[in-house]
């Protein structure tokens, strides 16, 4: 019965030092953090503690009850260590290894937001701070894989047992047919590691890029460590391998800058006044804010068979501003021809031939001219239509 009860308190006084340490671990993890958060708050965007609590806060609170955890280990009654005494050391050593690289994970994170805050992608003039993103992207990506790795490394390094390091020893020693059957498989995820190594240091895409992929308009969405998202005008999202960007031709509407030139082409007759139009383009252009004020011009660049092709070119902050753009300088142009020059739009011409009559009232008709399908002597036709009748009266058809 005293020996019952000496365990019972030992198991007592074990489960009171697992629950203060379960408290204080808490309790010191929220005050911590309780000021973190209030600092961010309270202070400027550049608080020290931005970030802390959202990538370190839950990691940092394991390694803090794991320690405390390994501190209660020792007062363990004695009849219980050889049962619970090594095996808990094992997977307290196990989770304290992964809450480290659960922490450095966090810690990327932290370090990435940090460096990030200097470079603001919703600028105007977002062309290095688009690169600093893709590259920080990618390096994070690789930062974190070889975290893993190690953390991997440390998870197996607690199992003190030879059998374990033996037996992995024969295994790398093995594996060399294996390694290149595996290499020959993930021959494509080897080349999209190195393409994203590629694209990280060279930039030939990055973050928020307006590109044109297989014949589709989008802006870069996302650049993971094996495939590129582009976000469609349509929403649509177009998932491509990072080798595509390395091995194949591609369209980048911002590589140097967001701005842009557009055109908008108009077909109008022979007889526009060209520069009437040059001056209406111009007040279009200025009255939109769309337009940044540095291109705008208006040019004869095609003269067809019924009609000439103006090309007005107007110039816009981005893309998407210089597509609107166009979009209005088409409406804009269209009305005020149609308003102050309608004869100036498309038209058909006809032109009828006269044919020469043997008399005043010969068989050509009283007015000198072959009537619709009527044939001459010799049994040819010719058919005019009632066109012929306006050329002749001098009016418009059907009077």
């Amino acid at each position: 019965m005293e020996k019952m009860l000496h365990v019972w308190h030992g198991w007592f006084f074990v489960l009171f030092l697992c629950c203060a340490a379960l408290v204080f671990s808490n309790g010191v993890h929220w005050i911590l953090f309780r000021i973190l958060r209030k600092k961010k708050v309270e202070g400027t965007p550049k608080t020290l503690g931005w970030g802390l609590q959202r990538h370190l806060g839950a990691p940092a609170r394991a390694i803090f009850l794991i320690t405390c955890l390994f501190m209660v280990l020792p007062f363990a009654p004695n009849e219980l260590k050889p049962y619970l005494g090594q095996n808990l050391r094992q997977v307290l050593g196990m989770a304290f290894v992964v809450s480290l690289g659960w922490f450095a994970i966090g810690l990327v994170y932290v370090l990435e937001t940090a460096f990030l805050r200097r470079y603001d992608i919703t600028a105007e003039d977002n062309v290095r701070a688009r690169q600093v993103h893709t590259q920080m992207v990618i390096f994070r990506r690789l930062a974190i894989a070889f975290i893993m790795l190690v953390t991997i490394g440390g998870v197996l390094w607690t199992f003190h047992d030879e059998r374990l390091w033996k037996a992995g020893t024969g295994l790398l020693a093995s594996a060399g047919i294996a390694s290149l059957i595996l290499a020959t498989a993930a021959k494509s995820t080897a080349s999209n590691f190195l393409a994203g190594l590629q694209i990280a240091l060279t930039s030939p895409i990055r973050i928020d890029d307006v590109v044109v992929v297989q014949g589709e308009w989008g802006r870069i969405e996302e650049i993971t460590s094996a495939y590129v998202v582009v976000k469609i005008w349509d929403q649509r999202r177009l998932i491509v391998p990072l080798s595509f960007f390395i091995e194949n031709s591609f369209t980048n509407w911002t590589r140097k800058s967001a701005d842009i030139l557009g055109t908008a082409f108009l077909y109008v007759d022979y007889t526009v006044p060209v520069e009437a139009l040059r001056e209406q383009l111009l007040k279009v252009a200025s009255t939109s804010p769309l337009w940044d004020k540095r291109v705008c011009g208006l040019q004869v660049t095609d003269v067809k068979e019924r009609t000439i092709e103006l090309r007005c070119l107007v110039s816009s902050r981005n893309a998407s501003e210089n597509f609107d753009l166009r979009c209005l300088v088409r409406e804009k142009m269209i009305a005020f021809i149609r308003d102050n020059y309608p004869d100036s739009l498309p038209r058909v011409r006809v032109f009828s031939k006269p044919v020469q009559p043997e008399s005043a009232s010969g068989p050509d008709g009283p007015n000198g001219f072959l009537s619709s399908g009527e044939a001459h002597q010799d049994g040819s036709s010719e058919s005019y239509g009632i066109m012929e009748k306006a050329a002749s009266t001098g009016g418009r058809p059907g009077l």
